[in-house]
């Protein structure tokens, strides 16, 4: 593995990693993890170099998702690790499996002390502990193999999320005498339903005249969630509602499937006219739930791996478990399906898309639908689409089709600046080509990462929506305060700009963006297009 004659602590993180099957690392170097780097020289781990350390948090984020694998991240102290942390809330929030592999400050500088110590802080892990799981501060090199092992369990055990790993500079750079790691063993728990709960859900299910499936992200998140997703709502010939995260648990095309239109008064009212409300996977928070509109009147059974979502914003039977052991177990549970059934809830769900869609065929909304056209005529079905916090990814929430890719959105912790960093390390970690989707104020959160595409080559179309400032917000503004305050924003000619970054870019418009689009996925290397549009949100429910 290593070519210097004397291994450090930094071979024993890469060894390790390696024994782990990592392939890529992703980050920025600085002064107290440059150990790291230089064990990364010695191996075949490939360094995706972002050009600020939150764009390395969701670049890692994005290749989770992309390869439902753990990602690895490399950040170094003090500002490095500081800077890290608010993208790190987006995979918190949404269950993503990373592993983030912390330097510190030597040994004698931990526990507050003020030695003067560049980069120093008073409790750099207390800091992360808000974002991730959990958090270790390794002492000894030796102890490095079991305590990286432990934490690339934890972080793929459900619910998945970052976990936090410190190596101080001293114990990355000392000389260890531990055999080169060749033998790593991980166990990763599973989180299976209890047996009296499934009855219980079964029974109360079997029993329903008005059953309807609510489908969030933990469906997508567990292996077998979808195809059990299926079985269930299929049994009961149930309609399934997905939310934003869910999207894609259910295909649109599947008779049963009554979309994501969840800021929608016809879909809230669907969810409360339900006897029994079956849960999967969300906390039924604030979009969820249609801004807490929602008001059920029947009884829901509620699964999901993070206990304390369960039973956090209404009353139900909870059900701890992965989403996909917890429906298996429930589809094996339920009786036949009644004469009839799969076809009265297709009938619910056809009527609830028909008459969404009449009520936004009724707004002046027809450069928006569009758009959306446009995008999705434009990106093959099989492409991963990743949404920045702006309004094209707002109406993408409820209309957009993932077909056979996946939809991936910022709307876990709301950040600006996950698309373009997150679907370029996608793109990398697939090898196929995804797309990333901005407004021009998030979009200058990553415009650095146009340094990082071309540097890596990565097959990653970015759309940025340019309409001048913070378009969301200025409709929030303008409605609660009839004037909107600090939106507007000087931006660059972000064709130019791409240009001068080697990229091809392109100005499209409305009519033109579905080409656009498409001649960028028949060409290699990142691509950018700019539309200058003003959109509109729908009317609110």
């Amino acid at each position: 593995m290593s070519d210097s004659p004397v291994r450090n602590g930094g071979d024993v993180v890469v060894e390790t990693l390696t024994a782990l099957g990592v392939t890529h690392v992703f980050g920025i170097p600085g002064q107290h993890a440059l150990g790291l780097f230089d064990a990364i020289r010695r191996s075949e781990l490939e360094f995706v170099s972002s050009r600020v350390e939150n764009n390395s948090a969701f670049g890692a984020d994005g290749y989770a998702r992309a390869t439902g694998k753990p990602a690895v991240m490399f950040v170094s102290t003090g500002p490095g690790a500081l800077t890290a942390l608010g993208a790190l809330q987006e995979p918190y929030t949404t269950g993503v499996p990373l592993l983030v592999l912390s330097a510190q400050i030597p040994r004698r500088g931990l526990g507050g002390q003020k030695n003067g110590l560049l980069h120093q802080l008073d409790d750099q892990q207390r800091s992360a502990q808000n974002v991730t799981k959990s958090t270790v501060v390794v002492r000894d090199a030796a102890h490095l193999p079991s305590a990286i092992a432990d934490a690339w369990a934890l972080a793929q055990t459900v619910p998945a999320g970052p976990v936090w790993v410190e190596i101080p500079q001293d114990v990355i750079l000392e000389p260890v005498r531990v055999p080169p790691v060749r033998d790593i063993r991980v166990t990763v728990l599973d989180r299976a339903p209890r047996a009296e709960l499934v009855a219980e859900a079964a029974r109360l299910l079997a029993g329903a005249e008005r059953p309807v499936v609510l489908a969030g992200g933990g469906v997508r998140r567990s292996a077998t969630g979808p195809a059990q997703l299926v079985r269930v709502a299929e049994s009961l010939g149930a309609p399934v509602v997905s939310t934003v995260g869910g999207k894609g648990a259910i295909g649109f095309d599947h008779p049963l499937s009554a979309a994501s239109w969840i800021e929608d008064r016809y879909t809230t009212e669907l969810l409360e006219d339900a006897d029994v409300l079956l849960v999967v996977g969300t906390t039924i928070g604030e979009v969820t739930s249609n801004y807490f509109t929602f008001a059920p009147r029947g009884t829901l059974v509620q699964i999901d791996a993070e206990p304390r979502a369960l039973g956090s914003n209404y009353a139900v039977l909870g059900i701890h478990a992965d989403a996909g052991l917890a429906l298996g177990a429930i589809a094996d549970a339920l009786p036949d399906p009644a004469a009839g059934a799969a076809a009265h809830g297709a009938a619910i769900a056809a009527d609830l898309r028909a008459r969404v869609q009449a009520r936004i065929d009724g707004q002046d909304l027809a450069t928006e639908q569009e758009v959306l056209r446009q995008i999705r005529t434009g990106v093959p079905a099989a492409a991963q689409t990743f949404w920045d916090m702006t309004i094209a990814a707002y109406w993408a929430w409820s209309v957009w089709d993932p077909q056979d890719g996946q939809f991936h959105s910022a709307q876990g912790a709301g950040g600006l600046g996950f698309a373009f960093p997150a679907a370029l390390a996608a793109a990398i970690g697939t090898g196929s080509r995804t797309l990333a989707v901005s407004g021009d104020g998030g979009g200058m959160y990553s415009i650095a990462e146009l340094a990082t595409a071309r540097q890596h080559d990565a097959d990653v179309t970015w759309l940025i929506v340019d309409d001048g400032g913070y378009g969301i917000l200025r409709e929030y503004m303008t409605d609660a305060f009839g004037q909107a305050t600090a939106t507007e924003l000087a931006r660059p000619d972000f064709v130019a700009l791409a240009e001068a970054f080697g990229i091809p870019a392109v100005r499209a418009t409305v009519e033109t963006l579905g080409d656009s689009l498409a001649r960028t996925f028949e060409q290699r290397g990142p691509a950018v297009v700019v539309l200058p549009a003003v959109l509109r949100m729908f009317e609110p429910t």
